[in-house]
């Protein structure tokens, strides 16, 4: 009976991974990435318009971490609703050729894009306050970066730090965390 259990868990958790649907570019897709033209001028007025924040999410076909953020961290309802009520999110593949234009009017493939950012990690979440001049790039206009993956504490923390403009403020995001943090603790 026991080897029966083991069983059905190992297949459970076999066909829990295979939930993540992976696109045509083996990136992670989730019902919350818009599909934009990648100008990240129009993203930001577009974000703007639904009172969202624009958040750009660098990952990589078979990256592992980003599998952990899409299967452990972004399906927590918490999570979930937190990006789609607050962010307009735009999927960068790292190593991918779709242009990509940038604030300042440069375009390039996502893959040059990104480098051109200093983005060396996947997953990487930048994110962007309302308003960008057109003189400057995403990794100059970041408010705030995430490079890797993160558990669900921290990546929550983070965003509803975004929303709250903390970035604005006087408490870094680490006091901010670590505050949070012991809030939320049974």
């Amino acid at each position: 009976m026991r080897y029966l259990w083991i069983m059905l868990a190992a297949l459970l958790t076999a066909i829990q991974v295979q939930a993540a649907e992976l696109g045509d570019d083996g990136l992670h897709k989730a019902p919350w990435m818009r599909d934009t033209f990648k100008d990240l001028g129009e993203d930001l007025a577009e974000a703007n318009a639904e009172g969202k924040r624009l958040m750009i999410l660098i990952e990589q076909r078979g990256c592992i971490y980003c599998q952990k953020m899409h299967e452990e961290v972004f399906i927590q309802p918490e999570i979930e609703a937190m990006i789609q009520d607050h962010y307009f999110v735009v999927q960068i593949n790292m190593f991918g050729d779709v242009e990509v234009t940038d604030f300042d009017g440069t375009a390039l493939p996502e893959k040059d894009m990104v480098r051109r950012w200093g983005a060396l990690f996947t997953p990487s979440l930048m994110f962007f306050p309302e308003e960008v001049g057109d003189d400057v790039t995403a990794s100059e206009a970041a408010v705030a970066n995430m490079p890797g993956a993160f558990g669900k504490y921290t990546t929550f923390n983070l965003l509803n730090w975004i929303v709250e403009e903390g970035h604005d403020g006087d408490e870094p995001f680490q006091k901010y965390h670590a505050r949070k943090f012991a809030e939320q603790q049974p």
